[in-house]
């Protein structure tokens, strides 16, 4: 207020001194007479600037609404509303891990564009490209595409679709947690479910259709011991360094759940292995290892639904930690629309495609290039590469002692690739006529079984601190250690042609 009387009193005495001079000669105002007057014109002019300035914000504010009006009609974002928070509940523990990587947007910066449509793309592309902080890779992915089609070398081409599937990944996570917002928590959940580990099951679904068995087994095993093993271990270790002076408690009842279904899974996994030993190597002998690994994954599949059931339904509050709860409140609503993130979604998987051909297609050149051998490449490299994101997000949360967030996403992740992606490559490569089956050999499937088994022991106190998490990840080295000095016998690793690229003649 002070300001405003000292420029009245400065703006009403230059009034009335001009008008004096120019119509009043001499005329000399009384102090008081002119204070008052000095006040009444300040006050008159400072009114209209600010009543011109409020009816400016009226009007931007009904473009605005009016434009957003325009834009959702235009994008059929009208026929889906977000849902509220009270029963917002599809997101999974491994969507909120991958939050921790995004980071807001600016909208301040596309307001400014004048075409409505141009102005909704540009919003979108901003939340959708830029809206992650691995965004910094999303250059090797044309990267790639040029290795492929003016034929650089295969190495090259398996290196930048490996760092182009990095962001791809989060950014499936972040469109599928967008389209709940809208689907509801079941339709959302199944969602998450599914596309959880997208990267992993369309690399798994390429190499089976290019009879890359080996390599097929190889990139799930390793998913499942890098959850178990490096995302688990890391955490309960970042965790326990970052808190040393408190007791990290975490919910038995979901790790139990979860370890509940690695052991069936792992018994379906060893079933075929004892079987072939017990028989002995023979063609009738494979055929019926081949008969019950099929049969084994119609039961695992079934397992993997009923626990989808058990999660989204009837036991959903064993899977809501307080802290998960919290992340969600902090996240807001959706960003972009319905339409507009099943559109990215689409296109992304399709990206997502593409670069797991190439890296499919190549894994062999880079081995031999590297000197590097595929059984680590495809236990270790992908999968640590291809959820990143993900597993950022674990280590991030274990630091701030949110521990439930972390063996959702480790145990939650491994129970996926287990008891879903494993038997569902069983059961298309059945429709295909591949002979892919449960069989993964001696030295896998035990490291496979001591992983679970050491998990479960790890996790059956409740309590934590970073000596258990130091004993997983030298574990995890110990495995890597072996598979680096494991090599496969060239004709053992593809039975179909080789691959010459997407753009060869």
């Amino acid at each position: 207020m002070q300001e405003w009387k000292q420029g009245g009193k400065i703006l009403g005495r230059s009034c009335f001194n001009h008008i004096r001079k120019r119509h009043l000669g001499s005329f000399k105002f009384q102090p008081q007479v002119s204070f008052c007057l000095c006040k009444l014109l300040g006050g008159i002019f400072l009114g209209y600037i600010y009543i011109r300035r409020l009816r400016e914000a009226v009007v931007a504010a009904m473009d605005y609404s009016h434009s957003q009006e325009v834009s959702d009609l235009e994008n059929g974002d009208f026929l889906l509303k977000p849902c509220s928070k009270e029963i917002l509940n599809g997101r999974t523990l491994q969507n909120v891990s991958s939050s921790i990587m995004r980071k807001k947007s600016d909208p301040v910066l596309v307001s400014s564009v004048r075409f409505q449509m141009l102005r909704h793309f540009l919003a979108n592309l901003q939340e959708v490209i830029l809206g992650t902080k691995l965004a910094v890779l999303f250059p090797a992915i044309p990267l790639a595409i040029a290795a492929d089609f003016y034929k650089f070398g295969r190495p090259w081409l398996f290196a930048f679709s490996l760092l182009g599937l990095t962001p791809l990944a989060e950014r499936v996570s972040f469109l599928t947690e967008q389209i709940a917002y809208y689907t509801g928590p079941t339709v959302g959940g199944l969602l998450n479910a599914t596309c959880g580990n997208a990267t992993e099951m369309i690399i798994a679904l390429f190499a089976l259709y290019q009879n890359k068995i080996h390599v097929l087994k190889y990139s799930l095993l390793g998913s499942i011991l890098s959850n178990l093993l490096l995302v688990l271990g890391t955490s309960l270790l970042c965790g326990g360094l970052a808190n040393l002076k408190k007791e990290q408690r975490y919910d038995r009842k979901q790790a139990d759940v979860n370890s509940l279904l690695l052991l069936l899974g792992l018994l379906c996994h060893i079933l075929p292995l004892m079987f072939r030993y017990a028989i002995g190597e023979s063609p009738v002998t494979f055929h019926y290892t081949l008969e019950l690994s099929r049969a084994s994954s119609i039961v695992m599949l079934l397992a993997y639904v009923a626990y989808i059931i058990f999660q989204l339904k009837t036991h959903r509050q064993l899977f809501e930690s307080q802290e998960g709860r919290e992340e969600e409140e902090e996240e807001g609503d959706a960003v972009i629309g319905f339409s507009s993130a099943c559109s990215w979604l689409i296109g992304m998987t399709m990206i997502i495609a593409l670069l797991s051909e190439y890296v499919v297609g190549t894994i062999e050149a880079a081995s031999d290039s590297w000197g590097i051998s595929v059984s680590f490449i495809s236990i270790i490299l992908l999968p640590i590469v291809g959820n990143a994101a993900e597993h950022a997000g674990s280590i991030i949360f274990a630091f701030k002692n949110k521990l439930d967030i972390s063996l959702g996403v480790a145990l939650g992740s491994a129970t996926q690739i287990s008891m879903f992606v494993v038997p569902l490559c069983v059961v298309v490569g059945w429709t295909m006529h591949v002979h892919m089956d449960l069989d993964f050999s001696l030295l896998e499937t035990g490291s496979l079984a001591f992983t679970i088994i050491i998990t479960a022991f790890t996790l059956q106190d409740g309590t934590s601190h970073y000596m258990k998490g130091v004993v997983l990840f030298l574990c995890y080295i110990v495995i890597a250690a072996c598979f680096w000095v494991h090599k496969i016998p060239q004709n053992q690793i593809t039975v179909g042609k080789a691959f010459n690229g997407v753009f060869s003649a």
